[in-house]
């Protein structure tokens, strides 16, 4: 770690010597210099992921990657520079590849000011002025930047309320995060050994669930606790309803739970995650989201699209079957892997 702070300091000093402008990175937390008035934030990007989280996430993407650069290629065929016809080709790339027509606005606006303030910008370059402006636009976010799975220190247990409809991986998401939280030595309680996921059955009450498993966790002194809502997209009235309903009875437990409600999306379904989103946090307040199957899928671009358009943090994505294979979403890695 004190190797690699080292090399990235001395980038910083021999690339500064080269002019004297220097700015502050979002990406890295250090000064950053500036060359030829172009940032050099892409150059110096941290590497915060191990080697085989990192392989994981770069293979979990490669068919979102795949049919992003397939399209990108054919929207610049013929042509040398970017121009307002490669521009408008841009923009239906990003909204086919589900980043959203908004994002996709933003995005195109962004390399639009870059196009005018250059002059001339060769299509060669795109690919390297996308990655920055999306990288760009994401670290306006005050989130996706963890590294690994974490709690709040001063919440014990902790709990977390898992939302969304049947069908997208709901389930097998929190038995992923159990699985996480346990191998970072934290204390998850549940019905079977010493992993317990809160799971409601057919016909059982969900409030009466929720609140038995508070007090055996609040009993057991645990460190999280999951808690399982039902998976069936009500009507706006009645889903506000139940999860109110749940969370007053919590709350007689310890006065402030939930302390985070998860939403869980399936985002294989592109567009769809984003009216699943729209609903859910229409009904009742969400904190944070997970978006789940993204390797068997080439709409991997919805993660940037809902990053930016909700003001509710992707906290996890899912990139594989495997238990390791739920990560933090962590913005930098995700962008970088996204264009490497």
């Amino acid at each position: 770690m004190e190797e690699a702070t080292f090399l990235r300091r001395w980038l910083f000093v021999f690339l500064s010597s080269q002019k004297n402008t220097v700015q502050k990175s979002l990406f890295l937390g250090i000064e950053q210099p500036i060359i030829n008035n172009r940032p050099q934030t892409m150059s110096l990007f941290r590497k915060i992921f191990s080697k085989e989280k990192k392989e994981t996430l770069d293979k979990g993407l490669e068919k979102t990657k795949t049919s992003f650069f397939d399209k990108l290629s054919k929207a610049v065929a013929g042509k040398s520079k970017v121009d307002d016809d490669v521009l408008d080709n841009l923009e239906e790339v990003l909204v086919s590849s589900d980043v959203g027509v908004n994002t996709t606005l933003k995005i195109i606006e962004r390399i639009e000011a870059r196009v005018a303030k250059d002059k001339y910008v060769g299509t060669d370059e795109l690919n390297k002025i996308l990655r920055e402006e999306i990288a760009g636009l994401l670290s306006e976010i005050d989130s996706g930047n963890a590294s690994d799975f974490e709690l709040p220190l001063d919440k014990k247990p902790y709990v977390v309320m898992v939302v969304g409809v049947n069908g997208v991986g709901k389930t097998t998401t929190i038995g992923k995060m159990a699985y996480q939280f346990k191998k970072a030595g934290k204390s998850v309680v549940l019905d079977r050994a010493d992993v317990t996921i809160v799971k409601q059955s057919m016909g059982s009450d969900p409030a009466s669930v929720a609140f038995d498993t508070l007090k055996s966790a609040v009993s057991q002194n645990a460190d999280v606790v999951i808690i399982d809502t039902a998976g069936r997209l009500h009507n706006k009235v009645n889903l506000m309803n139940e999860l109110t309903k749940i969370k007053r009875v919590m709350q007689k437990v310890i006065p402030d739970a939930p302390h985070e409600v998860l939403l869980v999306l399936d985002g294989s379904t592109g567009q769809n995650a984003f009216e699943q989103a729209k609903q859910f946090t229409a009904a009742t307040e969400v904190t944070s989201l997970a978006v789940t199957k993204l390797d068997g899928t080439a709409k991997g671009g919805v993660v940037i699209g809902i990053s930016d358009q909700f003001q509710i943090p992707v906290k996890y994505i899912g990139v594989g079957e495997g238990m390791e294979d739920l990560q933090v979403f962590n913005k930098f890695e995700f962008v970088d892997s996204f264009f490497k």
